[in-house]
């Protein structure tokens, strides 16, 4: 990595494919693999880890910049604390927005939706080593990833298609909360996970950081794992 993007660019569909393929196989692979189990998770992490290790889609951005750990932490332990609050035993003290959130903030939306303890993920299932590579893929795989792809090429796309060109602190409303919403619908819990997309993205423009938002999201994804698996709650994954 360079202190300042590449004074060589290359092309906008060599940029575009860098930032897009490792998220594309992620999916894809989803849907190729069928029926989640340990092992096949695994693959999924291993494939898309070669592949953007191999695209380097960071070629494209300065360096971390220390600063801004403080506030990235802060602000994945905060989105943890959001993903898991409607589903915790305080919110049922309030049982109608408990109701109201599986109503409507759970794909697909308008059903109340209740979600079975088990999963292939567990490592009574599937092992200890295929739950801890479960978490570490989670954690420090598809999150910077997800935040090369969403916020560090999908928002800037939406503005200008020579994305690379864009100042990651511009901001557009309209586009901001539609790729914070394209976040949210990626997962079954769209409704936080619209929220998430606003704060990693709100973190992005304010550092102008992609890695201080790959950083918030590895800490929430790392904390989600932990919990799922020290509280039993695998309806998380």
């Amino acid at each position: 990595m360079s202190d300042s993007a590449e004074s060589s660019s290359p092309s906008e569909t060599t940029a575009l494919a860098a930032h897009s393929l490792p998220f594309i196989a992620w999916l894809v692979l989803a849907v190729l693999l069928g029926e989640a189990t340990g092992w096949k998770y695994a693959v999924r992490g291993v494939v898309c880890l070669a592949l953007f290790l191999y695209f380097r889609p960071w070629r494209w951005y300065p360096r971390f910049q220390p600063k801004n750990l403080l506030p990235a932490l802060l602000i994945g332990v905060a989105v943890f604390m959001i993903w898991i609050f409607f589903e915790t035993d305080f919110a049922a003290r309030w049982p109608g927005l408990q109701e109201l959130y599986y109503t409507v903030g759970i794909m697909p939306p308008w059903k109340i939706t209740y979600f079975s303890t088990a999963s292939p993920y567990a490592p009574q299932v599937c092992g200890w080593t295929f739950t801890i590579l479960k978490i570490l893929a989670s954690a420090f795989v598809i999150s910077f990833i997800e935040e090369f792809f969403w916020r560090g090429c999908i928002y800037r796309w939406l503005i200008k298609k020579d994305f690379l060109s864009v100042d990651p602190a511009r901001f557009h409303a309209g586009l901001f909360l539609l790729v914070a919403l394209g976040f949210g619908v990626e997962h079954s819990r769209w409704l936080v996970g619209f929220i998430t997309g606003i704060l990693y993205g709100w973190l992005y423009l304010r550092t102008r950081d992609i890695w201080a938002a790959g950083i918030a999201h590895a800490m929430t994804n790392l904390l989600l794992g932990i919990y799922v698996v020290w509280a039993n709650k695998y309806y998380f994954w």
